[in-house]
């Protein structure tokens, strides 16, 4: 039987969430509370990875058992065995030929940055204080809908076989001290949203134009672009299945 698993992790202590031989993953801390308490070897498939430091507020990973789960009390054993980093908020059945990665039709993310110094949200958020025009940022973010192919804010060794997205919304707000950008795309590339964050914060200290903005995603190329914000400020906040409710 095929389970999907919902769940969310600060990835401050984390090398992401892929399997790393040497560090410190999220998967291998998820499989190994999944087959210490069901008793035998429990291999999760996620739904994407997160580079190391990003956040997760909502992902999903999908792994087979072969009996069934008594589900309430299980997410009481796995929080309770789990560091307090990891929260699991849902397990269900699914049809055996569920995917949690190719079956997600729409992933969403969010960029936070702290204009004001907090040391409370120090390793949750990307302190920068410089004046930024995000009426131009919206603007650029805007244009991004109008493209397809993001191969220029995509990491340059990488085994995708197409750098073509299709990006839903994109856009920033003001939250009090706060500035957050939220995309959300069919799929994204490995370091796309980061670049993405960089280059529109050039677009808000004037540095680059809107019409600069066009020709660095026509260019293709990785040089043009602008430079990768810091991890510690992405979230995955949302994943959508077509057979799953909100």
């Amino acid at each position: 039987m095929r389970y999907f698993i919902r769940f969310a992790y600060n990835g401050t202590h984390y090398h992401g969430w892929q399997f790393q031989p040497n560090a410190a993953s999220v998967q291998e801390t998820l499989n190994k509370g999944l087959s210490v308490l069901l008793n035998t070897t429990i291999n999760t498939m996620g739904a994407g990875r997160t580079d190391t430091g990003v956040h997760a507020e909502e992902m999903y990973a999908h792994f087979d058992f072969e009996k069934e789960i008594d589900i309430p009390n299980f997410i009481h054993k796995l929080n309770s065995y789990l560091p307090k980093d990891i929260a699991v908020f849902a397990i269900f059945l699914v049809h055996d030929d569920a995917h949690c990665r190719f079956d997600a039709t729409k992933r969403t993310y969010e960029y936070h940055i702290n204009t004001v110094k907090n040391p409370f949200s120090e390793e949750l958020s990307w302190y920068f204080n410089q004046k930024l025009d995000v009426d131009l940022m919206n603007e650029a973010a805007g244009i991004l809908l109008n493209h397809t192919d993001f191969q220029c804010f995509s990491k340059v060794n990488t085994d995708v076989n197409t750098f073509d997205c299709t990006i839903f919304e994109a856009y920033w707000k003001k939250e009090k001290n706060k500035l957050i950008f939220t995309i959300s795309a069919n799929r994204f590339l490995r370091n796309m949203v980061r670049s993405i964050v960089g280059t529109l914060i050039n677009i808000g200290l004037h540095k680059i134009s809107l019409a600069d903005f066009e020709n660095i995603i026509a260019s293709k190329s990785r040089e043009k672009a602008g430079f990768s914000v810091p991890a510690h400020g992405l979230y995955l906040t949302k994943i959508e299945y077509p057979y799953l409710d909100d």
